[in-house]
This record gives structure tokens, C-alpha cells and sequence, in this order.
């Protein structure tokens, strides 16, 4: 069983089972051997003296038997030590069981009976009046129904505390999932309510330290476009007289360093902002082909689908994937729209060496670069988090032969659906 409740629950139903089973055991007990014994024996000296001698007439011991029971408007019989009957007083009663010195016993035709045996050796059975005979199944549906009302009273205890530890896994998920705002409701004052405030003071923590970061992030980005623009415009006063090589080489570390700062900057938004600042409808396939547009030798394929996005978004990642596909692929670069399922996918193909099987996914982590790949390595980390903005995902599968294919899906949204949502 793997929910708590349920084991919890019948933890509580088999503790009612065992409580019952071991008051059984010791009315057994005490009833039979135990202090009640003295009872009987003291009812069978009582009982004796009342009665005449074992060997005087039946007709005395009736009339003893008959005063013995007046007033008490019960069945009353009295036995021989050989189990014959001797006397009785109202409905007949069936002879002592064998191997019974004393106690209750029950016939199904008579209900329940108790019997004694006289130091004598002679039998005394008695059986409640007709309105008292069910007097211990009344007793044992009384207990019935106890543990019963224990039962059900129980579940909806034991449901609201693991309903409590539900709604703290819950939360848990959530912020693992990325959603740093997830709080769980406190609810009493035990343990659960305790770990309920130390998970939402640990989440408040994390999710202020990621803001923070995220805040240093963004403003370091922004202070470096100022010294970045100093130095260009440095470049540009240049006297004419400046090695040439040297100003270009110049002029390329500056539009590298731009588009690194333009790259953190936008991966930093698509972080800390959970919505897009712009949703058209798309046509993806003319997306692709201005895009292709910009570079040689690339082979535009496809039909025309229309996507719900933002479309300077779409247009990054196209652009970065071409871009990619230009810096460590070789020509010619295939690129191919499709539609697929309840989305568009947009594949883009190269015939470069490749990339390795175990680092197909590690491509698309922030600054992560093998040996042979150049850049900061955030191009193609954008393209999944564009990607999963946009309701899909990003994959690198590798060609037929040479060289790698970069494969996203987006989703084609309906007008009920919502870009913004995770996949």
C-alpha cells in the first residue's frame, strides 16, 4: 500500500482487532478461572444447602427447585451427577455438556444457558428470562458497533493529517519544478505544522538568493554595454594611420562581447519573467526563410505552419541555430518545417563532424563547450528555453552519415491554449 492514510487507517482498525481478540481472551480467562470462580463456587454451596440430599425423591427436589426459582422467571433445571434430569422449572433445559464443570454455553433452540455443578456432584442449569436470552449477543453487538463508530471516526483524522503531508509534497514538487513562489498552507501546531514553516523559510531563501542572482546578473549586463560603447566609439576615432588587422580584430572582439551581453540579457528575462511580452500568430516557415535568407548555401524545405509566439523570439532561435549550424557544422545547411502532431517542428541540418552521443543534451546547457566548439555557449540554450516557452523542447539527433540535426518543436496553439504554459 503506498498511501499513508490507508496504512494508517487499517494500523488503527487492526489495533481495535487485537484490542477485541485480548478482551476476549480475558473475560475467557477471569470467567473461567479466574475471580468469577469463587462466584460459582459460592452459588453452588448456596445451592446445595437448599436442596435436599442427591438421594432424596424427585418430588422434594422439585419442591425445592420450585421454591428456589420463585420470583425469578427464569428456566431453572437441576441434574443428576450422571446428567438425568431431576427437576424443572419452566421451559426444559438440554443436560450439561460434557467435560463443563461450570460457565456459558449456548444451544441454538434455547439461547444462551449457564451452568454449575454442585459439590454433590449434581447439575444446576438456568437460563435467563425469554427477554434476557439475547442479553450477550446484545453485549457482543454493542462492542461491534463501538469499534465500528472507532473506525469510521478514525478515517477522516488519519485522512486530514496525511492530506497535510500531501499538500507539503506537493509544494516541494512545485519548487522543484522551478516555480520559487510555491508555498504550502501551515495548518495546526505539531510536526507537520513545523515543516510546513521550515520548507516555506528554506523556499523564501532559495527563491531570494536566485532573485538576487539573477538581479546581479542583469545589472552587470547592463554596466558592461557602457564601457563597451566607450571602447567603439574609440575605434572609431582610430587614426587612419591604425594597423588595420589589429582594428579589426578589435572591432570583432567588441561585436562578440555585444552579442554575449545581448545573450545574457535575454536569458536572464526569459528566467525571471514568466510570461511573453508579445503573442501573433506566426508563420514559421516565412520565419525560416528570411532568416535563411542571411547565410549561403542553406536549403529551405517545408510548409507554411501557423504558430502562436512571440516572433522576435522565434526569429532568435532560428537564428541561432543557423548560426550554430554555420560556426560548427559545414554546408550545406538543410532546414526543414513540418507540422507534427498538435505542433510545428523546424529542423536544422548540417554535415560537420557532429556531436557526440553522451554530450547531445549537454550542448544545450548555459556556457557549456566541448573542445572543438567556440563561443560562450548560450546559443543554443536559448533555443530551448525559447522553445519551452513556446509549449516544446529542443533535441540534437545525429544525421544520416555526417553531421548533426538540431530538432525544435513548438506547439500550435488553439485559441484555448496559452503559450506561457510549461510542457
Amino acid at each position: 500500500m503506498r498511501k499513508l492514510y490507508v496504512r494508517i487507517y487499517f494500523a488503527v482498525l487492526a489495533s481495535l482487532a487485537v484490542f477485541a481478540l485480548a478482551a476476549g481472551l480475558l473475560w475467557h480467562q477471569f470467567g473461567e478461572d479466574g475471580p468469577w470462580s469463587q462466584a460459582y463456587e459460592v452459588a453452588a454451596t448456596l445451592a446445595q444447602n437448599a436442596f435436599p440430599p442427591a438421594g432424596a425423591p424427585k418430588t422434594e427436589q422439585q419442591a425445592a427447585l420450585e421454591r428456589l426459582a420463585a420470583n425469578l422467571r427464569a428456566d431453572i433445571a437441576l441434574f443428576a451427577p450422571d446428567r438425568s434430569p431431576l427437576a424443572a422449572v419452566g421451559a426444559p433445559l438440554p443436560a450439561p455438556e460434557a467435560g463443563r464443570e461450570r460457565g456459558f454455553w449456548i444451544r441454538r433452540w434455547g439461547g444462551p444457558a449457564w451452568v454449575v455443578r454442585l459439590p454433590d456432584g449434581r447439575w444446576l442449569a438456568a437460563r435467563a428470562p425469554h427477554g434476557h436470552r439475547h442479553a450477550p449477543y446484545a453485549l457482543f453487538l454493542v462492542l461491534a458497533l463501538l469499534a465500528l463508530a472507532v473506525g469510521v471516526g478514525a478515517y477522516p483524522v488519519v485522512r486530514r493529517l496525511t492530506s497535510r503531508l500531501e499538500r507539503l509534497q506537493a509544494g516541494v514538487e512545485s519548487l522543484g519544478a522551478g516555480e520559487l513562489s510555491a508555498r504550502v498552507k501551515v495548518e495546526g501546531n505539531d510536526e507537520v505544522a513545523r515543516l510546513a514553516e521550515s520548507f516555506n523559510r528554506a523556499a523564501g531563501r532559495i527563491e531570494e538568493l536566485v532573485g538576487a542572482h539573477k538581479s546581479l546578473l542583469a545589472n552587470a549586463s547592463h554596466e558592461l554595454r557602457t564601457p563597451l560603447a566607450r571602447i567603439r566609439i574609440a575605434v572609431e576615432l582610430m587614426k587612419e594611420k591604425a594597423d588595420p588587422k589589429r582594428k579589426a580584430e578589435l572591432e570583432q572582439d567588441i561585436a562578440e562581447l555585444d552579442a554575449l551581453i545581448d545573450e545574457i540579457l535575454l536569458a536572464s528575462r526569459l528566467d525571471a519573467v514568466k510570461h511573453l511580452d508579445t503573442i501573433e500568430e506566426v508563420d514559421l516557415l516565412a520565419l525560416a526563410a528570411e532568416e535563411c535568407a542571411r547565410y549561403d548555401d542553406t536549403q529551405l524545405d517545408g510548409e507554411p505552419v501557423a504558430v502562436r509566439g512571440d516572433p522576435r523570439l522565434l526569429r532568435r532561435m532560428i537564428r541561432n541555430l543557423l548560426e550554430n549550424a554555420r560556426r560548427h557544422g559545414a554546408p550545406p545547411i538543410e532546414v526543414r518545417v513540418s507540422r507534427t502532431g498538435d505542433g510545428a517542428e523546424l529542423a536544422v541540418c548540417d554535415r560537420g563532424p557532429g556531436v557526440l552521443e553522451a554530450e547531445r543534451d549537454r550542448v544545450f546547457e548555459p556556457f557549456y563547450r566541448t573542445g572543438a566548439r567556440q563561443g560562450a555557449g548560450l546559443g543554443l540554450a536559448l533555443v530551448r528555453q525559447i522553445a519551452r516557452r513556446h509549449g516544446g523542447d529542443a533535441r540534437c539527433v545525429p544525421q544520416n552519415g555526417q553531421g548533426s540535426c538540431f530538432i525544435v518543436v513548438v506547439r500550435r496553439w488553439s485559441a484555448r491554449s496559452s503559450p506561457t504554459s510549461s510542457p
